[in-house]
């Protein structure tokens, strides 16, 4: 497995080690171990969640405040996203930056966000099986979220606009910038 660093601090890409022939292919998904040795910051994780999504489909973006924030470690099973993480981290040099990167059933690439960033992705191919681990347990009361079309972030999802479904819920999360505020106005606490 190789481990590759993004423009932001502690957001990896693990590519896997795929071997393949005429049969198919085989590659570890998750070894602790070895994840230990090459990437010690990565936690240990209590959970794994799967969701099937269709064409247009934009999750996010969603984040878990403390004690509950979640690192989490994301692959596409079948299908095609685009795979988006924002820095919440309170008083991190990159905070509202984003990094994206596709992940596919293709490239096997998978994404590591750590605790502090909102997390989302879009579907780009016609469905997608998507899995993620996490290192925390769901926590409904600790759940928050930043508007997706957020227009400091002009995050580029990679659909048309009109294509773009949102659940009810996804569309009344806050800007960034309405976020930062109550931050500072200690109305919500820092992740």
């Amino acid at each position: 497995m190789e481990i590759l660093k993004t423009e932001i601090e502690g957001v990896l890409i693990l590519k896997p080690k795929i071997f393949g022939d005429d049969r198919g292919y085989f590659f570890e998904s998750y070894n602790r171990k070895l994840l230990k040795e090459l990437a010690p910051e990565i936690p240990d994780f209590v959970q794994d969640n799967q969701s099937y999504s269709t064409y247009g489909v934009v999750r996010g973006l969603h984040f878990q405040r403390p004690p509950y924030a979640q690192a989490k470690l994301l692959r596409v099973v079948s299908g095609r996203v685009l795979d988006v993480a924002v820095d919440l981290r309170h008083g991190s040099p990159t905070y509202g930056r984003y990094v994206s990167g596709e992940l596919s059933g293709q490239n096997q690439l998978q994404f590591f966000i750590p605790e502090g960033f909102a997390h989302g992705f879009s579907v780009l191919s016609q469905e997608v099986v998507f899995q993620y681990k996490c290192s925390d347990f769901y926590n409904r009361n600790s759940e928050g979220g930043i508007i997706w079309n957020d227009p400091t972030l002009a995050i580029d999802w990679g659909l048309p606009l009109q294509d773009v479904v949102l659940s009810p819920k996804d569309r009344l999360h806050p800007t960034l910038k309405e976020y930062t505020e109550a931050m500072k106005q200690g109305r919500i606490d820092a992740i």
